[in-house]
């Protein structure tokens, strides 16, 4: 289990606030979501769980155990997998592996059958130096080392950042398997349709948790019905959008903007449709949609 309460965190004596206040929980066999933009202060709580930083203010711990008294025990039980490549690139694959078992005093004969899945995408190429790897085979390198030791809760931080689309869903699929194992995981991603792969998720701006919760729940608490509209003219859509009395909040969305308005009456939408008419706007087209994390994240942003 992971535990924090009201941890803090800043830097340059203070002036940047990395984490703030920051409290959430983490079961046994948990897979949580640490879900936010870069900046955010995800980070930075991953290095305070895995005692790679003290925290300013507040407790936190892993497992029963605090993250300031008892670092010492909190290492040789969990898995850390940084956002970036940290491994040696002048090592080979088996090397790399070979050198982080001995770090805690296994074999990697031993807990092999943690990481057969996922070493036997890479054992063909055992020989190569880590560093002439491709992004996905890094990253199932990374994960192997992560998890030679056998630990008991395993942190990711943004572990798919860079990643092709085959490869990111690869690595989920890892992470499921590990779940069953009982492994507790906690991963960081600033990519919000990876919040759904997960149990429970926190969403993260300017170190304050803004939500914490299933990624069902925190859709169905959408304040609005949601509307997704589009024109022959997004570049200035966006704009009239947010210059008309009843619309309440739009931004870009992919192809179409997200608009909400401030009462929800049947007319609105007919009446918004015949005002774009009368700014030059063709080819409209207006829907009721559901909500996404993206949508969900962006309207806690702006209250």
């Amino acid at each position: 289990m992971v535990t924090l309460q009201n941890i803090s965190k800043t830097y340059n004596k203070g002036a940047i606030k990395a984490v703030d206040q920051v409290s959430f929980k983490v079961k046994k066999g948990e897979l949580f979501g640490l879900i936010g933009p870069d900046g955010a202060g995800k980070t930075s709580i991953f290095r305070m769980l895995t005692t790679l930083l003290i925290p300013d203010g507040g407790v936190a711990s892993v497992n029963g155990l605090d993250v300031v008294t008892g670092y010492k025990e909190i290492r040789k039980q969990v898995g850390y997998m940084p956002g970036k490549f940290s491994l040696y690139q002048d090592l080979t694959v088996e090397e790399n592996l070979n050198f982080f078992a001995t770090l805690f005093n296994t074999t990697v004969q031993e807990n092999y059958d943690l990481i057969k899945e996922i070493y036997v995408q890479i054992e063909p190429f055992k020989t190569r130096r880590a560093g002439k790897l491709s992004g996905g085979m890094k990253q199932k390198l990374a994960l192997c080392c992560a998890l030679i030791h056998r630990p008991t809760v395993l942190f990711l931080d943004e572990p798919t950042t860079g990643v092709d689309t085959v490869s990111r869903k690869e690595f989920w699929d890892m992470l499921k398997r590990l779940k069953d194992q009982g492994i507790t995981i906690l991963v960081s991603t600033p990519y919000m349709d990876e919040a759904t792969l997960c149990e429970r998720i926190a969403l993260i701006q300017g170190g304050k948790i803004m939500s914490i919760d299933t990624p069902e729940a925190i859709i169905k608490s959408y304040p609005s019905p949601l509307f997704a509209v589009k024109s022959s003219k997004m570049s200035v859509l966006l704009e009239d959008l947010r210059k008309q009395d009843q619309v309440k909040s739009s931004f870009a969305f992919g192809e179409f903007h997200h608009l909400t308005f401030k009462e929800n009456l049947p007319e609105n939408q007919q009446s918004l449709l015949n005002d774009l008419e009368k700014l030059g706007h063709t080819c409209l087209e207006m829907k009721e949609i559901t909500p996404t994390i993206e949508d969900c994240f962006i309207q806690l942003m702006s209250h």
